[in-house]
């Protein structure tokens, strides 16, 4: 079956592992095997059986966007197997042109970690970043730690109300941590879920029961490299208990549609 991993995560090899060994130590993960790189990531989604990766930045300050929007777009260019999203920062200047920027590179929308980002998904300052891709680029945010406010679900819902037109993919089912409350805010929504970094900490059938809830159509693949390997991400989303249309619609149409992707 044809498989799109809508959130995976590559840093330039210098700082990759480095980078990789921070994300882990800010969600208190013990060390494993994977490494950051482009190179990792594709030959281990190869082995999976992935055919395409959307390559998700985080810029942790504001002087940082421009250049790891550039990283991204490189790495586009480099490889046609990516798909790449800029990254914008609620405190940086000019949030509106780094939008127009990232279209007009040919990224595929705009991706916020609130909660490392350290601003919250309803703070005034994105107001004119949501304005400017309402309507034309999806945005993907982490969602719902519970240690933070800054990715609460009932501030995402704040916002898909007070704008109609975003396309917003909440990751982690909407809520990292806290699924029945993302669930109990979300699920009137039109936004799409990923199953990223969820499934294993999920008991038999939750995965499942969520799936049910929002509709196959709203969910998609993803496996969070490098904080998971694709490899035995990708065997234990196949292995759930769905039909196989649904199996399907979430490793590939779904990302398909939102992306507008061939």
């Amino acid at each position: 079956m044809k498989l799109i991993d809508i959130h995976t995560h590559i840093y330039p090899e210098e700082i990759a592992q480095k980078a990789t060994d921070s994300v882990r130590q800010f969600y208190q993960i013990g060390g494993g095997d994977m490494h950051g790189t482009a190179s990792q990531l594709l030959e281990l989604g190869t082995q999976a059986g992935i055919s395409q990766f959307v390559i998700l930045p985080v810029a942790i300050r504001p002087d940082r966007v421009q250049g790891i929007n550039n990283f991204i777009y490189q790495k586009t260019q480099e490889e046609t197997r990516f798909v790449g999203f800029g990254t914008v920062h609620a405190a940086m200047d000019g949030i509106g042109d780094e939008v127009e920027r990232i279209a007009s590179m040919g990224l595929k929308g705009v991706k916020m970690h609130p909660d490392s980002q350290r601003f919250a998904i309803d703070d005034l300052r994105l107001f004119p970043m949501y304005e400017a891709v309402e309507g034309r680029l999806p945005v993907l945010l982490h969602m719902g730690d519970q240690r933070y406010d800054y990715s609460h679900p009932v501030k995402l819902r704040r916002i898909l109300d007070l704008f109609p037109k975003l396309q917003v993919i909440a990751a982690h089912f909407g809520g990292y941590s806290m699924y029945q409350t993302a669930c109990d805010l979300l699920k009137d929504t039109d936004c799409v879920f990923d199953v990223s970094s969820s499934m294993m900490f999920m008991p038999d059938g939750t995965a499942e029961h969520y799936i049910n809830i929002y509709g196959a159509e709203r969910m998609a693949f993803g496996t969070d490299y490098p904080m998971w390997d694709p490899v035995s991400e990708t065997k234990r989303f196949l292995q759930l208990k769905l039909r196989p249309e649904q199996l399907e619609q979430i490793g590939y149409k779904t990302a398909q549609r939102i992306l507008q992707l061939p």
